[in-house]
């Protein structure tokens, strides 16, 4: 009875959370100390359409998509000659360091470069600024990904008269393909939610559903944020199904 009580309460405080978000989109007037709304409307829903919701998510989307598509497959080419590098130790400090700030403090020590290069304030400069902050964390994710088996099955290839082409594209790509599709779907919500390179290298011209979440919350309008952190948990939810539904049966079956 205890350990299903337990389990109840864990659940809970996992599912609460998600039950907020709309009930508090949904609410006309919720105050503490009321457990619940005074009254309920749609009023909120019905006037997404006259908002910029589908240009602040489409432009989250054409952020988060080829962040995460360039990131992983350029961490996974790096992580695969760092791992066996004679300095990977160096190396893999290196892939640290940009996570040894807050993304707001990194975005301010890069955006002399980005002011410099006349990339501030553009849609390219935070790509360039999300792809530099989620590169070394491809690389770290695949770093102990290439291991002694790894190593072994490549020199296989090279022992059969395979190039290093075949390798990638006969063995190491096939092989990685889990661990590829948990690098993309890492960065992209990684992209996804990133809020302090985008605010700061974007300078309000680049406008996410992430920005616009924490735009509503600066001007009090809980209500609309909670619509906006609505539509932006849409993705990761489906990204969570996807996981679950070929990772871990990938897994599985490699297992």
């Amino acid at each position: 009875m205890m350990r299903r009580l337990l389990l109840a309460l864990v659940l809970a405080l996992f599912v609460l959370p998600f039950a907020f978000l709309p009930a508090l989109s949904l609410a006309g007037q919720w105050r503490y100390p009321d457990l619940l709304p005074l009254e309920w409307t749609l009023s909120h829903w019905m006037g997404a359409t006259g908002r910029h919701w589908a240009t602040d998510a489409a432009t989250s989307l054409a952020l988060a998509l080829p962040v995460a598509c360039a990131s992983t497959a350029a961490g996974f080419i790096s992580a695969r000659f760092l791992a066996w590098h004679p300095k990977r130790r160096l190396w893999l400090t290196l892939a640290y360091f940009p996570y040894a700030f807050s993304p707001v403090i990194y975005a301010h020590c890069l955006k002399y470069f980005f002011n410099v290069s006349q990339l501030s304030g553009t849609f390219a400069g935070v790509l360039l600024a999300q792809f530099i902050l989620t590169y070394p964390f491809a690389i770290l994710l695949f770093f102990s990904h290439f291991d002694r088996r790894m190593r072994a099955m490549e020199d296989l290839v090279y022992t059969l008269g395979g190039s290093m082409w075949t390798a990638f594209r006969r063995v190491l790509v096939p092989v990685s393909r889990p661990a590829l599709l948990v690098c993309f779907f890492q960065v992209f919500l990684i992209s996804w939610f990133e809020y302090g390179l985008t605010s700061v290298i974007g300078l309000g011209q680049v406008r996410t559903l992430t920005i616009a979440v924490f735009q509503y919350i600066g001007e009090a309008n809980v209500y609309v944020a909670a619509l906006a952190a609505c539509l932006i948990c849409l993705p990761p939810l489906a990204l969570l199904w996807l996981n679950q539904r070929y990772v871990f049966r990938s897994s599985s079956w490699q297992g």
